[in-house]
C-alpha cells in the first residue's frame, strides 16, 4: 500500500495569515518526503475557509523544494476550469517537477465557486465530462480539433509545454455520484474514493459500481486501481492515549460543523472511531481498521490529512513518525501495491 498526505489548505483561524498557512503546507510537504510518504496531495476549493485556490503554484513551490515525492492534486475541479489552461499550468509543473505529478480531477463542490464561475448544478456533470475529454486529448495529441459546449472550439491547436510523462495518470475524484465513477470506468483511468463524509457502505458500493463499469468497458479486471481517504489520524502507542489527545481536536470541529447548520454523522470521537474512516488508535488498531476497509475496497493508496489540526509541531511529527515505522511497514506488507510509473527520480 501507498500512503499520501493531503491538505485542503482550510483556515478556520483567521488570526493565522494566508502567508503563515500556505508556508505551513509547504514545510509539511518537505516532512512528508523527509518521514518516507509516497505523495503529497493539495486541493482546490474557492471558497472559505480555504485558501487552496491555485494548487499549481503551491505545488510548484513544493516541489522546488522536494525531490522525489509524488505531487497530487486533490482534486483538479475540471468542472470550474478550463481545460486548456489547466493543462498548461500542470504540463508546466510536471516537467519542472522531473515527472512527479498525479492529477486527481472531479468537477468540485460549493455554492460559492459555483458562483465565482457561474457554474450550475444542471451542467456541473456536463462541463466536468466535456472538460476532461479535452483535458485528455490535450496530453497525448500534439494537435488537436475540437469543439464543444462551454468553450471556444479548437483546430489544430498546440499547446506547450509537452509533458514529461507520456502520458500522464489522472485518477477521478469520488465522493457520492455515479457519474465520476462511471468516467473513470469508461476510459480505463483511476478512482479516488473520499471515503470521509459517511459510513463505509457507500463508498464500498461506489467502488463496486467502478470495478463493474470497468469490466463493462472491456477493461481487464486486474487492471483496476483504487485509493481510499480516511476522515482523521492520530496514531499513539495505547488508543487511551490517542482518544485523549484527538478528542479535543474531534470536539472542535463538530461544534464548527453544528456552528455553519451542518448536524455531524458522528456525533462522538467513540462514533467516528467506530462507524468512520477516522483513523485514531494504537498502531495495531490503525492496521486493522485499514484491513478491513481494503476488504471492501480493494484499495492500493490511502490518503491521511496533511494538517496536524490542533496537534502541536511536536505531536504532529511524532504520529506520522509513528506511522511510517510501524502502521505503513505492516500495511505493505500486507497489501501490495502497484508503483507509481513515469517518475525520472
Amino acid at each position: 500500500m501507498k500512503f499520501l498526505l493531503i491538505t485542503l489548505i482550510a483556515k478556520p483561524d483567521p488570526s493565522i495569515s494566508d502567508h503563515a498557512r500556505l508556508r505551513e503546507v509547504v514545510d509539511n510537504a518537505v516532512l512528508a518526503e523527509e518521514l518516507g510518504f509516497d505523495g503529497y496531495g493539495v486541493g482546490e476549493r474557492h471558497e472559505r475557509p480555504f485558501i487552496s485556490s491555485s494548487p499549481p503554484v503551491v505545488l510548484s513551490h513544493i516541489a522546488a523544494k522536494t525531490s522525489t515525492i509524488r505531487l497530487f492534486t486533490a482534486v483538479t475541479t475540471l468542472s470550474l476550469l478550463d481545460p486548456v489552461r489547466a493543462y498548461e499550468d500542470y504540463a508546466t509543473l510536471d516537467n519542472l517537477s522531473d515527472g512527479r505529478i498525479e492529477l486527481i480531477i472531479g468537477k468540485g463542490n460549493g455554492a460559492a465557486q459555483a458562483k465565482l464561475f457561474h457554474v450550475t448544478t444542471d451542467d456541473q456533470w456536463d462541463r466536468n465530462r466535456e472538460s476532461y475529454e479535452l483535458f485528455r486529448r490535450l496530453w497525448r495529441e500534439p494537435k488537436v480539433t475540437w469543439e464543444g459546449r462551454f468553450r471556444p472550439s479548437l483546430t489544430e491547436a498546440e499547446t506547450w509545454p509537452r509533458p514529461l510523462q507520456k502520458p500522464i495518470r489522472v485518477w477521478h475524484g469520488s465522493a457520492t455520484s455515479k457519474e465520476s465513477v462511471d468516467l473513470a470506468a469508461q476510459y480505463g483511468d483511476p478512482l479516488f474514493s473520499a471515503n470521509v463524509t459517511n459510513p463505509i457502505e457507500p463508498y464500498a458500493e461506489l467502488i463496486r459500481y467502478y470495478r463493474e463499469r470497468w469490466e463493462h468497458y472491456g477493461h481487464d479486471p486486474a487492471e483496476a486501481l483504487v485509493g481510499a481517504g480516511s476522515a482523521g489520524f492520530y496514531v499513539a502507542r495505547t488508543s487511551q492515549e490517542a482518544v485523549e489527545t484527538y478528542r479535543p481536536i474531534y470536539d472542535a470541529r463538530i461544534a464548527l460543523f453544528r456552528k455553519v447548520g451542518v448536524e455531524p454523522v458522528f456525533p462522538t470521537l467513540e462514533d467516528a472511531i467506530e462507524r468512520s474512516s477516522i483513523l485514531v488508535g494504537s498502531p495495531q488498531q490503525i492496521i486493522d481498521k485499514v484491513l478491513r476497509y481494503h476488504a471492501e475496497f480493494g484499495h492500493e493508496v490511502m490518503h491521511l490529512h496533511a494538517d496536524g489540526d490542533g496537534l502541536t509541531d511536536k505531536q504532529h511529527r511524532a504520529t506520522l513518525e509513528l506511522f511510517q515505522s510501524e502502521v505503513a511497514p505492516a500495511l505493505r506488507k500486507d497489501i501490495p501495491s502497484r508503483p507509481f510509473a513515469g517518475s525520472l527520480v
